[in-house]
This record gives structure tokens, sequence and C-alpha cells, in this order.
């Protein structure tokens, strides 16, 4: 009885979750998305297939962890300099999406959410999602920066738009446009109307 009441509140075992997430980046990239089920997980990591289905619904949702896991809040923590900011989150973003699992996984991942017709809770896709960092430098930016007409949401997802041309579209990565002019193009996006064309100043 006593047993039994404290396993509820036992704390979850980070050390299944990290091994589980990276034998999930191996296989991604050693055999691809379609061979990356639970059990090929379960198999490389030495995770129990039933721990695997405890933590994550199903394969998307460890994939998903596994290759979009957010942002690192230290490296695009909000400073009050929204050029500065927008330039960080950018970066980071490119570099998430063009690691070799985040590679490896997107058009599968793609695919599957064109085509699934299940119900998604929203809390799954926040759980790697960097929509909520992206609002955070918004509600850090200068006093008259941000349009407050404009949905930050929008913003965000022609961003994403922006980040997979230049990380899954061939034709669009081997012209080397600089990662400034997507950062010029948010800017615009944001800026109060009536402030002109010109990309906001980085002070």
């Amino acid at each position: 009885m006593t047993e039994s009441r404290r396993r509820p509140g036992r704390p979850r075992d980070t050390s299944i979750d990290e091994r589980a997430l990276a034998a999930t980046r191996e296989l991604l990239v050693g055999r691809g998305f379609e061979a990356t089920t639970i059990q090929a997980v379960a198999e490389h990591s030495g995770v129990h297939a039933s721990a695997l289905y405890r933590r994550w619904p199903s394969r998307i949702e460890l994939i998903e962890e596994a290759t979009f896991p957010g942002l690192s809040p230290l490296g695009v923590r909000p400073a009050g300099d929204l050029r500065g900011d927008v330039r960080r989150f950018i970066r980071a973003y490119l570099a998430a999406f063009n690691a070799p699992a985040a590679r490896a996984a997107a058009a599968g991942l793609l695919a599957y959410h064109q085509t699934s017709r299940r119900p998604r809770p929203p809390e799954l896709d926040l759980r790697v999602s960097a929509r909520p960092q992206f609002e955070e430098i918004l509600r850090a930016a200068p006093p008259g920066s941000v349009d407050p007409a404009v949905d930050p949401d929008d913003v965000f997802d022609m961003l994403l738009g922006a980040v997979l041309a230049r990380t899954l579209l061939l034709n669009v990565t081997t012209r080397q446009r600089p990662a400034e002019r997507t950062v010029d193009m948010v800017l615009r996006l944001l800026r109060p109307r009536g402030t002109g064309g010109a990309a906001a100043p980085d002070a």
C-alpha cells in the first residue's frame, strides 16, 4: 500500500528520456525517418517500449522532441534589443533545423501532419515549439518598436516558412542568402505603420 502511494509522486527518470532521445536522433541519421519506430528506439536505447509509450503517445511525438526541442532559453533570452534579439533567435532556429537529425526528420514530419486527422492537444506542440520564445522577445522589445496590431503568431508562421525554405529546399539553400535578410523581413512585419521602409536601427 505504501509503495503504491509513492509511485505517482516519483520524479520522472530523466536518464530514460535522454537515452531515448539520443537513440532517436541516431536512428534518424543512420536509418531514416520511416525506420525510426518505437520498437527500433527501444532496441537501440535499451529502454522498454512501454516506458517510451508512457512518455510519448507515438513515435511522431518522440521524433519531434528529439529533433525540435525548442531553443535554448539561455541562447535566445531577450535583451531588449529587438534587432539583436531577432537575429540571435533566427540564427539559433536555423541551427536547430540544420542539425542532421532534424533534416532527416523534417520532411517526414511535414508529410505526417499534412495527412493526419488525429486531434493534437496544443500542449504537445508547445513542447517542441519556439513560438513562446519568439513572443517573449516581442514582449521585451522597446516601446513603440512593435506594432500592437500585428499578430505575433502570423509573424512567427511566416518566419517558420522562411526557415523551412532555407533548410529543406535545395534551390533556395544554394542561393546562400544571408540570414540578415530574414531578420530584416521579420522587422518589417513587426514595425509600426508609418515608420518608413528602412530596417530598424540596432539600438
